[in-house]
């Protein structure tokens, strides 16, 4: 077996790594450069690899640094299959269009300033109509199951606990009678992630290739995380103002809606009491179309969530609803946010919160 780091190594974005084993090629993840402009060119450069000669792709999860070159992959002319789980393919279906489009906007702007410069118009690095032609090539699978590439390579998808369909994938390749396994985490979630199952412990592996992005840092545990963030909410709301979350439009917007429903678990002393009613009587708005379909989509894989949030499903509480919730489904309404004089905003944007980015939201 060779594996051949093609990207995520010595940055966090651009995961991409090709795989030969049993005459095979494969890619694991095939993500997009993000972040400095000086990588950000790496996505417009050829693969290092012949795309004719790819013979599948396992995907980690949906994140566009995992996913985000898919559309290019397909668009030199890749048509075998991406095998990623359920959720993951879904959540594709929504993000890579949605990335397409950004790529659109964002060479528009460029080439006005290449026009003015005189310089040629450059095509986008992919289109959303694009992204959405390359989803005919995914083929759904669900955790824990064996899947047989070949009589020599089998594969099987574990969750990962970093995010709706994350994986962490275990590879068995059969060479000269010799099995050998590659374990590729992918990114790998906390315990205790809102919504989400615990990452799968892998018992052994000949080869692993790990993400360590936060390898050196202790997180805060979540208890603590929504006792401020409800502190930081209140002091704003209690003094009149509106509070706005530049939140990641798929996991983190989820995350916030299940942490203010689970807040009324928290505690029973006055003050805390009173917060939480305050907050609760207070409009929450989700004002992300891409938002508002990765929350769907949440909705539909609920089996996927933690036992403890299952049993609460059970006994009717869902942990994406609560009372003064609502969705902004159409530029009109959108544009009415501006009139409210008092509400709790959540949307998607590249902005800094400093008080909140304590808390990782955004």
């Amino acid at each position: 077996m060779k594996i051949t780091f093609l990207g995520a190594t010595k940055t966090v974005t651009g995961s991409n790594f090709l795989v030969e084993a049993c005459g095979k090629k494969f890619l694991v993840d095939c993500g997009m450069y993000q972040g400095k402009a000086t990588e950000e060119k790496e996505n417009d450069a050829p693969f290092l690899f012949n795309v004719e000669q790819i013979d599948f792709v396992l995907l980690t999860h949906a994140h566009i640094d995992h996913s985000g070159r898919i559309p290019k992959l397909y668009n030199d002319g890749y048509r075998n299959q991406i095998i990623a789980t359920k959720a993951t393919c879904e959540l594709c279906s929504i993000m890579l269009p949605d990335s397409g489009h950004i790529q659109e906007m964002e060479i528009e702007w460029r080439n006005r300033k290449r026009k003015r410069e005189g310089k040629k118009e450059l095509p986008p690095l992919y289109t959303a109509e694009e992204a959405t032609k390359s989803l005919e090539l995914f083929r759904p699978v669900q955790y824990d199951e064996i899947i047989d590439i070949d009589e020599n390579i089998k594969v099987r998808f574990n969750d990962a606990g970093h995010m709706l369909g994350s994986s962490i994938i275990e590879i068995w390749a059969n060479e000269d009678g010799e099995t050998k396994k590659a374990v590729f985490t992918g990114d790998i979630g906390n315990n205790d992630i809102p919504l989400l199952a615990s990452p799968t412990m892998i018992e052994s592996a000949d080869y692993l290739v790990m993400e360590s992005t936060y390898g050196s840092r202790l997180h805060m545990k979540n208890d603590d995380k929504a006792e401020i963030f409800l502190n930081i909410v209140s002091e704003t709301l209690d003094n009149g103002g509106t509070v706005v979350i530049p939140s990641f439009a798929v996991g983190r917007t989820q995350e916030i809606l299940y942490e203010l429903n689970k807040l009324k678990e928290k505690h029973d002393d006055k003050e805390f009491i009173r917060k939480y009613e305050t907050l609760m009587k207070v409009p929450v708005f989700v004002d992300s179309p891409l938002a508002i379909s990765a929350t769907e989509i949440f909705r539909k894989n609920m089996d996927l969530f933690d036992d403890d949030v299952q049993q609460a499903m059970e006994e009717g509480d869902n942990p994406l609803e609560f009372p003064g919730l609502q969705f902004t489904k159409t530029a009109e309404e959108s544009k009415e946010l501006n009139e409210k004089e008092r509400f709790f905003y959540c949307y998607f944007c590249k902005s800094v919160c400093v008080r909140l980015d304590v808390l990782n939201i955004i």
